[in-house]
């Protein structure tokens, strides 16, 4: 199981007082150090956390896996192409949200999903939709020629531990699902340490993203060991 580390909570207090510090980027280094498999940000069209600037330089420090979410639009697009992350997870925006409250609908939206991945195929980016666990969203989004999908467990990361089984449940079908039309299967959103491991056991997924819980925990303890604490959780 690889863990994902979302820095865009670091660029969140360094933005609260447009200063330098905290750096993202030495962030991005501590959680490698820690033992992430890969760095996620998250490129808001509102830049409330991380700016333009921070992923050219991710882009040159990260020796793992830059993993890029954002919105299907042009600009986007055009900034990836730019950038060349070794993934972009393409995710809904909604304005004036404190965080993504939902997966992509790509049973909707499928045409322009599809648009946007083949153009950031063609950059040699491997491409990524943030979906609901819903079965028609999964189908939908092999048809765009996505590689990967990356199942919301918000839902389930709310709940309490003891009534969220079935929701698990929905997670689980999802991801096999997923598995079988040979999409590669992430997690994340909303997950904490002491709500990861039913996740980390299915065995469809291989990856999880996970930033709010790390540098919560980082606040107290230093980033570097918050990671290595959530790496021994994963197993």
């Amino acid at each position: 199981m690889r863990l994902g580390v979302n820095i865009d909570h670091v660029a969140t207090v360094r933005q609260a007082r447009c200063a330098a510090e905290p750096d993202p980027v030495t962030a991005a280094a501590l959680a490698e150090l820690g033992g992430a498999a890969g760095i996620t940000v998250h490129l808001r069209g509102d830049r409330r956390h991380i700016q333009n600037r921070d992923l050219h330089l991710l882009r040159q420090v990260v020796r793992t896996r830059l993993n890029v979410e954002m919105a299907a639009t042009d600009e986007m697009v055009s900034i990836a192409a730019d950038v060349q992350p070794d993934q972009v997870t393409l995710v809904p925006e909604k304005e004036n949200e404190v965080t993504t409250t939902g997966g992509l609908d790509v049973v909707r939206h499928h045409e322009l999903i599809r648009d946007v991945a083949e153009r950031l195929k063609e950059h040699g980016i491997l491409v990524s939709l943030f979906i609901d666990p819903l079965e028609d969203q999964v189908g939908a989004a092999q048809l765009t020629g996505a590689k990967a999908v990356e199942i919301n467990t918000g839902t389930y990361s709310e709940m309490a531990v003891h009534s969220c089984q079935q929701e698990l449940d929905r997670i689980r079908r999802a991801a096999t699902m997923a598995h079988s039309l040979g999409l590669e299967v992430l997690g994340g959103h909303g997950l904490t340490y002491v709500n990861v491991k039913p996740v980390a056991r299915i065995s469809e997924i291989v990856e999880l993203n996970i930033g709010h819980s790390i540098v919560s925990r980082a606040v107290l303890i230093g980033l570097e060991r918050a990671v290595r604490d959530m790496v021994v959780l994963l197993g």
